[in-house]
């Protein structure tokens, strides 16, 4: 059986045992941060695609776009911690938030897919993670 042995920086093991028991709250400050950077860019998409390009004059609420939200940072099963832009339930005649907006972003028979998740996951990776780096510098430099 092979064995690999992998040395971590000097440097990067003393910031980690300097967070010793508070590393499960600047985990929840550090995922927060990274967090807010995607659902602004989801809201931002959400209201560009919403209404736009119908053969109709939009019957838009405004309420899929008010549920849009973060979810509480949250540990699975595995001990990663995890926190999940979504939608907020249920919609005041009932219907679903979550199906309204896989309609919106994959489309249906007649109307055509008008995605806003997807994009944003993509264009906001690295100000996502460039958020997070700078709140985990920032709460270390607090210790």
């Amino acid at each position: 059986m092979a064995r690999v042995d992998v040395k971590m920086p000097d440097e990067f093991l003393e910031r980690m045992s300097r967070l010793g028991s508070k590393f499960d709250s600047i985990a929840e400050t550090v995922l927060e941060a990274g967090g807010e950077v995607v659902l602004e860019k989801t809201k931002s998409n959400l209201s560009s695609v919403i209404g736009s390009g119908t053969k109709y004059d939009s019957r838009s609420t405004g309420e899929l776009e008010d549920s849009l939200g973060l979810s509480g940072v949250k540990m699975d099963r595995n001990g990663n911690f995890n926190i999940k832009v979504g939608f907020s339930e249920p919609r005041s005649d009932g219907g679903s938030n979550a199906k309204l907006a896989n309609v919106i972003e994959y489309g249906k028979s007649g109307q055509p897919a008008k995605p806003f998740l997807k994009p944003a996951k993509t264009a906001s990776k690295k100000q996502c993670i460039e958020a997070m780096k700078q709140t985990f510098e920032t709460e270390v430099a607090k210790l």
